[in-house]
């Protein structure tokens, strides 16, 4: 066990390292002045058709949910501990300069948000009960050919397996630490719980999954964003100073400072791209098997709506979360992770960061392995066609009864290797499906603007 635990890390580490993190930031830099930056600029338009999406019955078009539900779905797959946990590593071992390259990050991972939702609607299917799937293994069969279909095939293997890690297993284990600290509660109890209502929600498909995200994300958005916003109100004065530590140190590396470990340039950069990718999964591939469920008239309505996922996720919460911690000066305590902005929030309001933090991450959780499991089943369906949906789901439901009661270093890892291998067919998709991008773009802004 211990060899094959190591030969994971090793294929792990290869696949996160510094070459898929330039392959991950160069895929969105391509697409974003290959749009002409359109991402960017039409920021304020997605939010109005964010705005428009919330009610089924104004939408026109096919597909099952609405836009608002499909970004809430993928949001509830990204806000979670990339956003408390990830943030918190990212100053801890890149100081704070290690946040503007998050910020980096994100504007070009909007782009490629923006790419996978279009192509996900452009080359959906509807299956024969009814329901629209897609995602990258359908816009690499349908867009690419048959002769990549195989391609296709190992990104929904990937994913099928990643889902009961990273987004099931790991997710019930944290719930479980964080309900038994706070509330006494055993393992076993949390883990049958979760399963419970886990359960209860994904029997339902996509549609009682979306009814649940689109109450869920906006709810513990808000409790997160405004205890990060009162504690930043009643510290109003370190705000100018605490971004001009993040954009001075982004270039220049962080001396260490208390129990803090110090940062050049090269780990600023490094940490900062990584953990934004982290938190935001533009180019995992897993947002846009949501998006390809929602009604719309055109792909680029929703891959406009779609990039917002990037803007809010880490623009948005992670900024937040960032400020915090640097203005309370936690990040020089020597602390990482949900500890550290655990610190930040009881050292702003104390007593407020355990119950935020906390409640949090259980939320957070919670949601996540709703998103995943409707994931997972995708690409289960797209291997085994829909005989393969139910016996997935009950799977899925047993696993996170286990990952409760379980020490999960063989999990984690394994299932980090099979979230960094999903980005190689996207990747390689977006690439060679970018002209379809381009040109759908365009020929959607010159009608719009007629």
């Amino acid at each position: 066990m211990e060899a094959l635990l190591a030969l994971f890390e090793t294929i792990s580490g290869f696949v996160w390292g510094p070459y898929m993190l330039i392959l991950l930031v160069g895929t969105g830099i391509y697409l974003t002045f290959g749009m002409r930056w359109q991402t960017v600029r039409k920021i304020g338009y997605a939010f109005k058709l964010l705005m428009q999406g919330r009610k089924k019955s104004e939408q026109k078009g096919e597909g099952e949910i609405t836009p608002f539900q499909a970004l809430m779905t993928a949001l509830s797959a990204t806000i979670g501990t990339g956003n408390i946990a990830g943030v918190a590593t990212a100053i801890y071992l890149g100081g704070p300069g290690a946040v503007f390259w998050m910020w980096v990050t994100a504007i070009f991972g909007m782009a490629t948000k923006y790419g996978e939702a279009v192509l996900a609607v452009r080359y959906r299917e509807t299956m024969p009960d009814g329901s629209y799937v897609g995602g990258p293994m359908y816009y690499i069969k349908n867009g690419m050919g048959k002769n990549w279909q195989w391609l296709g095939f190992c990104f929904a293997v990937f994913a099928a397996i990643a889902a009961l890690g990273i987004g099931n297993m790991v997710q019930s284990n944290s719930v479980a630490r964080a309900a038994e600290r706070a509330f006494s509660v055993p393992y076993w109890t949390t883990g049958l719980v979760l399963a419970g209502l886990t359960f209860s929600v994904v029997i339902g498909g996509i549609r009682r999954i979306a009814e649940v995200t689109e109450k869920l994300v906006p709810f513990m958005a808000i409790v997160y964003v405004v205890g990060a916003l009162i504690i930043i109100g009643f510290n109003i004065e370190q705000v100018a100073s605490a971004f001009g530590m993040i954009f001075s140190d982004a270039f220049t590396g962080t001396a260490a400072t208390g129990g803090f470990t110090g940062a050049a340039i090269a780990q600023v950069l490094r940490f900062g791209v990584a953990r934004g990718v982290f938190s935001n999964e533009a180019g995992l591939g897993s947002a846009p098997i949501a998006h390809a469920a929602a009604r719309t008239q055109d792909p680029v309505r929703q891959g406009i709506v779609g990039m917002l996922g990037t803007f809010i996720d880490t623009i948005c919460v992670c900024t937040l979360t960032a400020l915090l911690i640097i203005m309370t000066g936690a990040w020089t305590s020597g602390e990482t992770g949900a500890e550290l902005s655990q610190m930040a929030f009881n050292i702003g309001v104390p007593g407020l960061g355990d119950f935020v933090v906390g409640f949090g991450l259980i939320i957070f959780a919670f949601s996540t392995m709703l998103a995943w499991c409707y994931y997972g089943q995708v690409c289960c369906e797209y291997i085994f066609g829909l005989k393969g949906v139910t016996p997935y789901r009950l799977l899925y439901v047993a696993v996170i009864f286990i990952g409760a009661i379980v020490k999960l270093d063989f999990v984690w890892t394994f299932a980090d290797m099979m979230n960094g291998l999903m980005i190689v067919p996207n990747l390689i998709a977006l690439l060679v499906l970018s002209p379809v991008i381009f040109r759908t773009t365009k020929t959607y802004f010159e009608n719009l603007n007629k």
